[in-house]
């Protein structure tokens, strides 16, 4: 089949470190077109590209067959309604939208145009998430009684940017909360609470830069975290069932050999060193369970059977809409000190059955 022609809106780290190499190392896709306020950034990387100033006429341009939008968060609904409206398949970078509502619509407006709406949710195919997925699936831990996943930083100076200035989807939990969510409701679907706390622990910070996520189910906890002005000691993930144990203590390095210029498929590229542990609850025995190999380009490998109609899309927009309910209700809990319970539709809880 011809290539699936691709349009960037925005050409900032996003773009640059993860869809174009994602892109590029995928079959099937040409980037075609971008947009950008510094075209000499775009012809360094991609001198053959259409470079675009507007975002919307990137976003409704009549060459293009798929839009992925990288642009700051407050742009996303409004760009992707107008992809879609103009006939065009879609791709928004996590957060998927700023409102649960904003998700709503954008789903509806996907169905009303037929078109393929996804979230780049490129963590599901990290290596340290893979292990622990098949730790769970293998059954060696027993029931989950205990769940930790963190994304602990340390990043002391406040940078000005659009992530650490206040404004709508600023913030770490809009930043790092998609993905750690994303993970959870992937391993044990819809929680029955939230609870969160909020911080601004770095010294003339404006936003959120630390936050902690308990979802709980029946009995089951899942705690969620990411902080910036940690210095190493955190595993990536803890988890605890009636039988055994296991921690995966690094994160995946797929986006340290992105900043590297590692090229997605090369001969290292997803390979872990760092294996998980499994801890025998009787006897305290430990063994290593061998790390799996992460590839996020088999997102856009997935991306790629769904816009050719012969598979399901990998991340729809059902379940970005959910992501976003729980980051409400996690907001809605800080502010009120309580546990809340997220409003979901039945198609967004549905969404998570397969």
């Amino acid at each position: 089949m011809a290539p699936i022609r691709v349009g960037v809106v925005g050409f900032g780290f996003v773009s640059k470190t993860f869809h174009v190499p994602l892109l590029k190392g995928t079959d099937g896709y040409r980037i075609t077109a971008v947009s950008s306020s510094r075209p000499g950034d775009v012809s360094g990387v991609l001198p053959d590209v259409e470079v675009v100033s507007d975002p919307k006429a990137l976003a409704t341009h009549p060459d293009i067959d798929l839009v992925v939008i990288a642009s700051p968060n407050e742009t996303h609904a409004p760009l992707a309604e107008a992809a879609m409206r103009a006939g065009r398949n879609v791709v928004v970078d996590k957060p998927f939208t700023i409102t649960v509502a904003e998700a709503r619509h954008l789903a509806t407006v996907a169905r009303e145009k037929d078109v393929v709406l996804s979230v780049f949710q490129n963590r599901r195919w990290d290596s340290d998430f893979l292990t622990i997925q098949d730790a769970i699936h293998q059954d060696l831990l027993g029931k989950t009684v205990l769940f930790e996943s963190r994304i602990d930083r340390y990043r002391s100076e406040v940078r000005d940017r659009w992530r650490e200035v206040p404004g709508p989807g600023a913030g770490l939990l809009y930043d790092l909360g998609p993905h750690l969510i994303d993970q959870t409701l992937l391993l044990f679907g819809i929680p029955d609470s939230v609870q969160a706390t909020l911080a601004k622990q770095r010294r003339g910070g404006k936003t959120d830069d630390f936050f902690q996520l308990v979802l709980r189910y029946g009995q089951m906890v899942a705690m969620l975290g990411a902080g910036s002005l940690v210095s190493g000691g955190s595993p990536r993930f803890s988890v605890h069932g009636d039988r055994a144990s296991v921690v995966k203590q690094k994160p995946d390095i797929q986006e340290d050999q992105l900043r590297a210029g590692v090229v997605p498929g090369s001969q290292d590229w997803g390979v872990d060193p760092d294996d998980a542990v499994l801890y025998e609850g009787t006897t305290g025995d430990t063994r290593v369970l061998k790390t799996a190999r992460g590839d996020q380009r088999g997102y856009y490998v997935a991306l790629r059977e769904a816009l050719h109609r012969r598979a399901p899309n990998p991340v729809p927009p059902e379940q970005g809409a959910t992501v976003m309910a729980i980051i409400e209700a996690g907001l809605r809990s800080e502010k009120d000190g309580c546990r809340v319970v997220p409003e979901l539709r039945e198609e967004e809880r549905s969404a998570w059955a397969r």
